[in-house]
């Protein structure tokens, strides 16, 4: 079973702005502080680009996680997606949207997953993978914003 949410962003910044943002290494490690997240291998400063993969370094629920995932697709200004290559979840791919509004952006972010495990992984999603990943990915559009 695949799980999946949507988070959106408003943001005083231009789409082009906000954009490359999102795709900031460095504003994602700076974002993810609390989670001692960093960036080992691959790209790991600088903006991330079409086909490029980083692998990230992360504590979450007290465990040490790895997570590598590349950038599948890429339309600048207007969106991006990230997928997992390896890592804890039998499949990840986040799609970023952005769009232009009278007082600056818009950005979406697309959230889909599917645990490992089997039925004990359904019920994680459901009871506790979600709601985590749906505020992770809140806050750090928040950050991405300038609105934390």
């Amino acid at each position: 079973m695949t799980v999946s949410f949507v988070c959106r962003t408003e943001s005083v910044l231009p789409p082009e702005r906000l954009f490359d943002l999102a795709r900031s290494i460095d504003l994602h490690v700076e974002s993810q502080q609390g989670s001692r997240e960093r960036a080992v291998d691959g790209v790991t400063s600088g903006l991330i680009g079409q086909g490029q993969e980083v692998m990230w370094r992360a504590r979450h629920f007290g465990l040490p996680l790895t997570m590598s995932s590349r950038v599948t697709a890429l339309d600048f200004p207007r969106s991006f997606v990230d997928e997992q290559v390896r890592g804890p979840f039998k499949s990840f791919r986040h799609v970023h949207e952005f769009e232009a509004t009278a007082g600056g952006s818009i950005m979406t972010d697309r959230v889909e997953f599917t645990a490992p495990f089997g039925l004990l992984g359904r019920v994680l999603e459901q009871m506790v993978l979600r709601r985590y990943l749906q505020r992770l990915i809140r806050d750090r559009g928040r950050f991405v914003a300038g609105l934390e």
